[in-house]
């Protein structure tokens, strides 16, 4: 597969990342701060963040939690510390509120794998087809859903519809294959992946699980088949690091995107979390290079600023909260 980098920027209008240098002298954590307090700011934090993000984070989640307090919060200003299509969520789930993203460039190589012309013509083959969409898209993609869903909730959304119903899957078409084979469906799936989650190499985490027979594999379902095969344990972010808690094992190898070793540790500090490596690296990490774009100084700059901010023009708002409002709904019952 072919990872189109570029951003698809729909109705976002951006004001560009203020590229100013900041005074030694100054203690960007004070700061930062500061500015939460005098501005009501919440900040959210994906488990994907630097370690000093996620600790000075009011939130950290995953895709399903952050969207949840995105839509309840009691703040004046959202600054997502994330992805831009995380973002937009919060925009989109919180329009009267002022949506700030650190770097405007940390976009997400899942969601550009499904350009918005490209998509509706291939949606036009399906007429009898619902669409479920991953929440990593670009609004005017969520726009063009029935529902969104997230790893967490993904087999929950799909089995909320009949066997019968014919339905389009976009974009991740590892997610997809993998409910298909949890749910007995045929759903049909968009040609698209996470470059983070495609770059496992099973060779190197076999290797691993010979020098620590004692380890469990887990994975994120975004990976491909032959690593979820090999996996002790399978799930979102949330439930990686929920299996972790409540699990007796002492050692694990995650195959996911390495911030979520942070919180692991966090919350285990006596056990030991081994990265999965991606393929032609011994770097022992496969990081999300949009996810890393985010940093505290950046962070501050935001928040003084008020830049880059997140703007939807209102009819993309009213018509992508659908599906997404659709999704929380369901993930309360």
């Amino acid at each position: 597969m072919i990872f189109n980098i570029s951003k698809i920027m729909g109705d976002i209008e951006i004001k560009g990342f203020l590229n100013i240098k900041i005074d030694a002298k100054i203690d960007v954590v004070n700061e930062i701060v500061k500015l939460k307090k005098e501005k009501n700011v919440i900040i959210l934090a994906h488990y994907y963040q630097i370690p000093e993000i996620q600790d000075i984070a009011d939130f950290v989640g995953d895709s399903l939690q952050l969207s949840q307090k995105a839509a309840n919060n009691n703040a004046d200003i959202i600054l997502f510390a994330g992805v831009h299509f995380m973002a937009e969520i919060a925009k989109i789930l919180s329009p009267q509120k002022k949506v700030l993203i650190p770097d405007m460039k940390a976009g997400c190589s899942l969601a550009d794998s499904i350009p918005v012309d490209e998509f509706i013509k291939f949606k036009l083959n399906y007429p009898e087809h619902i669409v479920i969409s991953y929440v990593n898209t670009s609004a005017e993609i969520k726009a063009l859903s029935d529902i969104i869903c997230t790893s967490s909730n993904a087999v929950k959304i799909v089995e909320s519809f009949p066997k019968e119903q014919k339905i389009i899957f976009t974009p991740d078409k590892n997610l997809g294959n993998y409910i298909n084979s949890l749910t007995g469906r045929n759903m049909v799936i968009w040609d698209g992946a996470c470059h983070v989650h495609e770059q496992f190499s099973l060779e190197a985490i076999l290797q691993i699980k010979k020098e620590n027979p004692d380890a469990k594999i887990i994975a994120h379902p975004e990976c491909k088949k032959p690593i979820l095969l090999v996996s002790d344990f399978i799930g979102s972010t949330a439930a990686l690091l929920k299996f972790t808690i409540t699990d007796n094992s002492n050692k694990y190898i995650v195959a996911t995107e390495s911030g979520i070793l942070h919180q692991m540790q966090k919350s285990n500090p006596n056990k030991i979390f081994i990265a999965a490596p991606p393929i032609d690296s011994t770097c022992g990490c496969n990081d999300c290079n949009f996810m890393k774009l985010n940093t505290l100084n950046k962070i501050y700059i935001a928040l003084k600023y008020e830049k880059p901010e997140i703007i939807l023009s209102e009819d993309l708002i009213k018509r992508a909260i659908i599906p997404i409002k659709r999704m929380l709904e369901l993930s309360g019952k």
